[in-house]
């Protein structure tokens, strides 16, 4: 199911003594994250003004409203969401929460294979997790010759398997 609110990562600390926050990136990058000017608290429930920057690994932001190292240290381990009408999307790219719980579906015969239950990124390609009902995990790289379709609104993701990654084919 399609949400409008994502998470996009998690105050792990402060930085300095003006109430700046250390926030880990659930996103793809801290680049991506400090572009955001507005982040939410409360699932999407609770906006908050923002002005970020990546440092290494994680993004120091200053949080409207919040001017101490004592106000800043009250907010670690809060989760920040963002509105992913805020957003846009190249034609093929998705948010990975989209993909999770998808059925991965036979693009030939409707067979339901499971659900996307993780996305691993590899450098060539992803690799989509796919766990059928009896807890077995399967590996598929989403290449065009096995990925066919992904619909995230219905979802649904069509996929023509390799050989031996559903059965026991040598």
């Amino acid at each position: 199911m399609v949400k409008t609110f994502l998470e996009i990562g998690k105050i792990v600390g402060t930085h300095g003594l003006k109430g700046e926050v250390r926030i880990e990136p659930w996103c793809d990058s801290p680049e991506f994250l400090s572009q955001f000017k507005t982040l939410y608290f409360d699932g999407g429930k609770t906006p908050v003004k923002v002005s970020a920057r990546p440092h290494k690994r994680i993004a120091i932001a200053k949080l409207k409203g919040v001017d101490t190292v004592e106000q800043a240290d009250l907010l670690r381990g809060k989760v920040l969401w963002m509105n992913r009408s805020d957003v846009s999307l190249e034609k093929g790219e998705y948010f990975i929460q989209d993909l999770l719980d998808c059925r991965a579906v036979d693009i030939e015969s409707n067979a339901e294979y499971g659900i996307i239950t993780d996305v691993f990124k590899t450098g060539a390609n992803d690799v989509y997790e796919i766990t059928d009902s009896q807890k077995r995990k399967f590996l598929i790289p989403v290449i065009p010759d096995v990925v066919k379709n992904v619909d995230v609104f219905s979802g649904e993701i069509k996929i023509k398997p390799m050989k031996g990654i559903f059965d026991d084919e040598d």
